[in-house]
């Protein structure tokens, strides 16, 4: 079956479900809503309807990860999209799973082969039952589960030409040369052309070909935000010179295109046109214009880079396998092997063609004639042979070809399938055009005999046929704690199953995860569906992968890997470990599993996504730093009094708008629950606390009771008609009287000077959509805290505005004397005051008699923000008071899916990259396993597929410390075994030329040489001065006790000494 054949412009199938959203009342008016893209035509061969989108909806709540990633735009050319996935084998099945959580319209699977034994150490859709099945009839079930939009369909027999048109991308995963040229001209050459791809992997080597055609439309070559600027001052020069303000850096580069807007007195640049600049730097650069007839600059102005589309000129097949151009390296420590390779798949291919197979593992003569083939190749090129063809790398090539082993298949599958999306939508720039890779060093240290690559009829002979069945024996009982199962979770588990990792009852894998699925998990994290949400996402992800292999020896926990379950998480489970993989999705998470893995010494990979970027670390005992060592900087973060008073870009109103929310629907109704939990107690506290921040929680729990309290909907109504006014107009006046416009600061300076922006009061209109829709969403938010029910009317426009109309909006007058915090180094906005006691008195006193009015039992119904439920108005109101503010300001507005993104820290994410990252991971599981591997052998990486852009190094090995003939790192740990005192203990240091002068036991001081009464516990055991001093009980299932010494040499000096572990029992 087909999908309908392809034509520039054709319509998307209506036919398809797209998992629609139940409609919440809403009323019918317009969001004003600002591009996320900017609208261009589609790149070559890019379906879409046309009006130059697809007609189906995005279910944002499903996709909201991956539209962070690629926005609207591009999603809705994904979903118009259709494309030919030929050979299933490990690779194929990758590509295919990850298009399909994308969300194309439509894959077409072809493989004209059956499922063998070998093929289940890489395909994770096949099991035994499997075995003599068509390979594309046995993925296409466990497939379409992934995604029921995407419509799944097989094609079995021969393929030919014809068959490609009917396809925006085809790509090839087991195909000779010759028909791949073949089929690579016709797509090559049509109108449109077909994106065509065609990728291998051999063992240890894999590569992919792209041809997208003669030219082919980079829409955005990064898929980055475009950079922008605030400027503080334009020359009148030619070329002109723009400076920044001090505060913000310009991120601009050299021959940049850029566009002003907001400039005040050189209004000729607000005309919208693009302009180059040069000589760009942190806070300036040259406009290659010629200002000096312009008006003056006065003040404002905000600069924005352009971002160019990139038109790519693809060769064909036959043409680039005999001139390359420049290949895309990845390990600048082999940047002589990618032609290697290149001339290594040629030769395989022709290995194949003579003798109809693949080398055989350990077969000498097979490994010769692939070189002599090799050879003959390289002579046939002329000019542009190498000098020296590297016969080692090319034994290793030709023992391994015809595995396809799941790591590999999931760096590739990942790095394809990302070059499919480019194909189909023109975002991100494509591979151009030839990428190779290896992972050699991967192999075991000991070299493999032949007896060692023999397969023995398991469904692990692809994998042993290339690191051997010792090798094998060790991954099948190994003891692994994986920590997380979400979306780099789901492909370990998925990754360990295949390879056989804790598949024997001596091996064991613990996943812990205490997380339950949802919604928006399953557009990545691909062992779940839509009838797991709400179930334990370790439990199924093990469960799932339990049936890729049934042998795997799997423990799923709930709990989370932390100081309080250390209990469950002991030294005995730590100690019995052979490795720990991480799976996790915040900082404080990892460093945590890194101290542990420290203090145990115990192998840690590491690795984590943000969009089409992904990296991983290697942290091996002894070898290399521990991931704590490096630290990313802290994000910046807008100082307080900017976000509450003078914001001038849309992040700043949207944290703003994030705090007043729970401010407003968490905090307060929280703060009144405990007030009427127990009266007498929280108004004590609030008197003895008799601060600011006591005097504003009262403030807010009366203001809550009394002047806003509502018992209708109407109520709820005039609360929030009254919230858009105080909020968009009355503090807005304040502020503008308090400040005029033409304010100076203490040194004469214009107050609103860039980057403030002066504001200006909103009129409340019933006829703007954005006013009302605020008015809606605040107030059946409203009538949630109090138990409220919402009327069916609410989604009539007329009766909302009837009822806005009723709503009585007192004058507002602004007052003298108002102090608005303009400090940016202020951390607390409310104001102290000397009376605070007395205020807080008066305040418990109104508080009390308004408690003795309420219903019985009354209590409220706190709002926690969940921002991935697109009906529940969370969202709504947050981009409400973020755009409402926007326009105070007179900045640019955000539609709710961008709100959301911001708002609610949704992390972008994509199937792609995090397949790319687990593959890369389990590449160094091998290494860590087989054991003996050099500093040199591991490999972390940083990879960006938008680019794209990989690069691969050695890891840095850890800090070592020296003491006469000794010498540790932060992986060392000083052994105390038996149950010494402090003497001892200070005898024993004594011993080793080291002098302790402080001695501590987590955050109590144990022993100070300066403190004489210290000398009394002298005699005493370390574990029992412990006990007395610091609290510390040693639980049952700890043996030791852990101290640190500050220590100096006998000359004074401080020395750094590694962590003491006393073993007393």
């Amino acid at each position: 079956m087909f999908p309908r054949k392809r034509t520039e412009g054709a319509k998307v199938d209506e036919g398809v479900p797209r998992g629609a959203v139940p409609k919440k009342p809403k009323v019918e008016c317009s969001n004003s809503e600002v591009a996320a893209e900017g609208s261009h035509r589609p790149p070559h061969g890019m379906a879409c309807d046309s009006n130059g989108s697809n007609g189906a909806d995005i279910d944002e709540d499903l996709h909201s990860r991956q539209l962070a990633v690629y926005g609207r735009e591009t999603m809705r050319r994904l979903f118009a999209s259709s494309v030919l996935i030929s050979g299933l084998n490990g690779l194929g099945a990758e590509i295919a799973k990850n298009l399909a959580l994308a969300g194309v319209k439509s894959i077409t699977l072809h493989d004209e082969g059956t499922v063998e034994l070998w093929d289940l150490s890489s395909n994770f859709f096949f099991s035994e039952e499997d075995i003599g099945k068509n390979k594309a009839l046995a993925c296409i079930k466990k497939l379409q589960e992934l995604n029921n939009a995407v419509m799944i369909s097989t094609l079995m027999g021969e393929l030919t030409k014809e068959h490609l048109s009917y396809f925006q991308a085809v790509v090839f995963t087991d195909i000779s040369l010759d028909k791949a040229i073949e089929f690579d001209d016709y797509c090559h050459n049509q109108q449109p052309p077909i994106s065509f791809i065609k990728s291998e992997v051999r063992g240890l080597f894999g590569s992919v070909f792209c041809d997208f055609g003669p030219e082919f439309t980079v829409v955005d070559v990064d898929g980055e935000e475009p950079h922008t600027g605030i400027i503080a001052s334009i020359s009148n020069d030619n070329p002109a010179l723009v400076s920044g303000v001090d505060d913000e850096r310009f991120e601009f580069q050299d021959g940049e295109l850029v566009v002003f807007s907001e400039v005040q007195g050189m209004t000729e640049l607000n005309d919208g046109k693009p302009r180059k600049i040069k000589n760009a730097r942190a806070q300036s650069f040259i406009l290659e214009e010629d200002t000096s007839h312009f008006g003056a600059y006065e003040k404002g102005g905000i600069v924005t880079q352009v971002k160019q589309p990139k038109v790519l000129q693809f060769k064909p097949l036959r043409d680039a396998l005999r001139y390359p151009g420049e290949f895309l390296l990845c390990d600048f420590s082999k940047f002589d092997r990618p032609p290697q390779l290149h001339l290594a798949f040629q030769a395989l291919d022709k290995f194949k063609q003579e003798l109809g197979r693949f080398p055989v593992a350990g077969s000498e003569e097979d490994a010769q004639r692939l070189i002599a083939f090799a050879i003959s190749i390289n002579e046939s090129l002329g000019d542009g042979k190498m000098e020296e063809i590297d016969q080692k790398l090319l034994h290793h090539f030709a023992n391994g070809s015809r595995a396809v082993l799941n790591p590999m298949a999931a760096i590739f599958g990942g790095i394809v399938g990302q070059e499919v999306v480019k194909a189909c939508s023109g975002k991100f720039h494509p591979l151009f055009q030839f990428f190779y890779f290896d992972s050699v060093e991967s192999l075991p240290v000991e070299p493999l005999e032949p007896d060692d690559v023999k397969p023995s009829n398991c469904r692990y002979d692809a994998q042993i046929s290339v690191f051997g069945s010792k090798l094998q024996k060790k991954l099948e009982e190994a003891k692994v704690f994986l920590v997380g199962s979400g979306a780099l979770g789901c492909e370990f588990l998925k990754n360990l199953a295949l390879m056989g990792v804790s598949c024997s009852q001596k091996g064991k894998l613990t996943v812990t995860d205490d997380d339950v699925i949802e919604k928006s998990n399953l557009s990545r994290q691909f062992l779940f569906r839509h009838w797991n949400i709400g179930q334990a996402k370790s439990t199924v992800a093990a469960h799932v992968a339990s049936s890729i292999n049934p042998s795997l020896h799997i423990e799923a926990l709930q709990n989370r890997a932390c100081p309080e379950t250390e209990n469950i998480f002991d030294d005995a489970f730590w100690e019995s470990l052979n490795i720990v993989i991480n799976a996790l999705d915040n900082v404080t998470a990892r460093m945590y599993i890194d101290g542990r893995c420290l203090y145990f010494q115990k192998p840690l990979l590491e690795s984590g996504t943000l969009g089409a970027k992904c990296n991983t670390q290697m942290v091996i005992p002894h070898l290399t730093e521990n991931y704590g060592a490096s630290r990313d900087p802290p994000e910046k973060q807008a100082p307080m009094c900017t976000v509450h008073s003078f914001p001038h870009n849309i992040d700043h109103c949207l944290a703003w708008a994030r705090s007043e929310f729970e401010g407003l629907l968490e905090k307060t109704p929280n703060e009144v629950n405990t007030f009427l939990s127990n009266p007498s107690e929280y108004t004590s506290a609030m008197k003895n606390a008799g601060d600011a921040q006591a005097r504003d929680l009262l403030e807010h729990v009366l203001e809550c009771l009394d002047k806003e309290w509502c018992e209708s909907f109407q109520d709820c109504i005039t609360w929030a008609r009254l919230k858009f006014e105080d909020y968009f107009a009355n503090r807005v006046k304040q502020l503008t009287f308090t400040f005029p416009e033409d304010s100076a600061t203490s040194t004469g300076a214009p107050f609103w000077s860039a980057p403030k922006r002066f504001p200006h009061p909103l009129q409340f209109s019933t006829s703007d959509p954005g006013h009302l829709n605020f008015v809606v969403a605040a107030s059946i938010l409203r009538a949630q805290t109090f138990g409220i029910s919402v009327p069916d009317w609410i989604s009539s426009p007329l009766k909302l505005a009837d009822a806005i109309n009723k709503v009585l909006v007192p004058d507002f007058q602004p007052k003298k004397g108002v102090k608005i915090v303009t400090d940016e180094k202020a951390t607390n906005l409310s104001a102290v005051s000397i009376d605070d006691g007395a205020v807080i008195s008066e305040l418990i006193t109104k508080l009390e008699g308004c408690a003795k009015k309420l219903p019985a039992g009354f209590r409220m119904n706190p709002i926690q923000f969940e921002k991935d439920d697109d009906t529940n108005y969370h969202m709504d109101l947050i981009a409400g008071l973020a755009n409402m503010r926007a326009r105070n300001y007179g900045i640019g507005e955000v539609d709710k899916l961008n709100a959301k993104i911001k708002a609610g820290n949704i992390i972008p994410a994509i199937a792609t990259s995090t397949a790319m990252a687990t593959g890369l991971v389990c590449l160094e599981l091998y290494k860590v396993l087989d054991g003996g591997h050099k500093l040199e052998d591991y490999r972390n990486t940083f990879a960006n597929l938008a680019l794209p852009l990989f690069s691969m190094a050695e890891p840095v090995a850890p800090k070592l410390n020296k003491h006469q003939d000794m010498s540790w790192t932060v992986w060392d740990r000083w052994i105390i075994k038996g149950d010494f005192t402090l003497r001892e203990l200070l005898r024993w240091l004594k011993d080793k030329g080291i002098n302790a002068y402080s001695i501590s036991c987590g955050s109590s001081l144990l022993y100070n040489s300066m403190f004489p009464r210290h000398r009394d516990r002298m005699d005493k055991k370390v574990v029992d001065v412990a006990r007395d001093v610091a609290r510390v009980e040693v639980p049952p299932y700890r043996r030791h006790l852990d101290i640190v010494a500050a220590c100096e040499n006998d000359e004074g000096a401080d020395v750094d000494i590694p962590l003491i572990s006393i073993y007393f029992r």
